[in-house]
């Protein structure tokens, strides 16, 4: 369980509205709007982000530096974790384990992940509306429902600031419409200009032990082009792969990252290192679930924050990838 744990941490960031619904072309405008501003303000905020069991305030720095953003994410309670996204890697600090994560920047495990403008793809997995709501901030916004098409999404409800565009409330949802995380700031400011230092970690990291993961160069996974599991969910495509350095384990594992273009999932496969067979078993943290199953010496876990039947689904996907194929090679 406390490697499962690890895992998820690895693979890891009430208006009413008025029944005037618009087309989903309208929606899509107003998340790619979001998504722009999202990437090229600089703004100072406090949100709080909330699950079922568990709320935390955090600060959001972010600032647009040469045409690149760089950001720095603060929890204010208890434990002082800091992550800073910098140009070309993310720097996770972790005060009360004296440890830091180094990983190389994507930006799909982001709390405030931009989401992409739609296509047909998309909209075959989406249904998305907008409406006028009530204001947020004290300002006037715009509402967008994200609602997915079959059981493997959750849905989104969106509460967009109609002057910057910036999302000021998020909600996700599973599939009984019950919220299982929302986010919404406190206090937020655009900015023209944001100093350097405010992105920078606050942290004194010395002593600290440093962990790094690496983007697996050249390496390829044997995937056979005739596997196809009827249970694995439509849309998710691989979309990187790298070397993961993962606490606990003596070895880096193989990290695959699936998406279908709004949430990411990871897959994490891992050596058995002579434990035996793993019994297949999930873990939920917030809305992030996680699902372990072995198969042919290796470990295979998939994270993410979709519905268990996701993660479950994906995992097998892999563990029968695992039993008809090598494991990934380095060419």
């Amino acid at each position: 369980m406390k490697r499962l744990v690890c895992l998820v941490a690895a693979g890891l960031l009430a208006a009413v509205s008025l029944p005037v619904l618009a087309s989903q072309e309208e929606a899509r405008e107003w998340l790619d709007r979001m998504t722009e501003a999202l990437a090229s303000s600089n703004y100072d905020g406090l949100f709080t982000h909330t699950t079922r069991h568990h709320a935390e305030t955090m600060r959001i720095v972010h600032r647009v530096e040469n045409g690149h953003s760089v950001e720095r994410l603060v929890s204010l309670d208890g434990s002082g974790r800091e992550i800073v996204r910098t140009r070309e890697q993310v720097h996770c600090y972790l005060p009360d384990r004296r440890v830091v994560l180094v990983e190389p920047r994507t930006d799909l495990g982001a709390l405030f992940t931009a989401l992409p403008a739609s296509g047909p793809e998309t909209d075959s997995m989406y249904q998305m509306s907008v409406s006028e709501g009530r204001r947020v901030l004290g300002q006037p916004v715009r509402i967008v429902d994200v609602v997915p098409r079959d059981r493997f999404r959750y849905g989104y409800r969106l509460w967009i600031a109609e002057e910057t565009a910036m999302p000021l409330r998020s909600v996700v949802i599973d599939g009984r419409g019950r919220p299982v995380e929302q986010t919404q700031f406190t206090k937020l400011e655009v900015l023209e200009h944001i100093p350097a230092k405010e992105t920078e970690a606050s942290v004194d990291a010395t002593g600290f032990q440093w962990i790094r993961g690496s983007v697996a160069g050249g390496l390829r996974l044997a995937l056979p082009e005739g596997l196809r599991s009827a249970k694995f969910p439509h849309g998710f495509h691989l979309v990187g792969v790298r070397q993961q350095a993962i606490p606990g384990s003596p070895l880096p594992v193989q990290h695959l990252i699936f998406s279908d273009g709004f949430v990411a999932v990871s897959v994490f496969i891992e050596h058995g290192h002579g434990r035996g067979p793993t019994p297949p078993g999930g873990l939920r943290v917030g809305s992030a679930n996680a699902y372990t199953a072995s198969a042919e010496g290796r470990v295979v876990t998939a994270v993410g924050e979709v519905p268990e039947a996701t993660v479950r689904d994906i995992a097998a996907y892999l563990v029968k990838t695992q039993q008809s194929a090598p494991a990934a090679t380095g060419k």
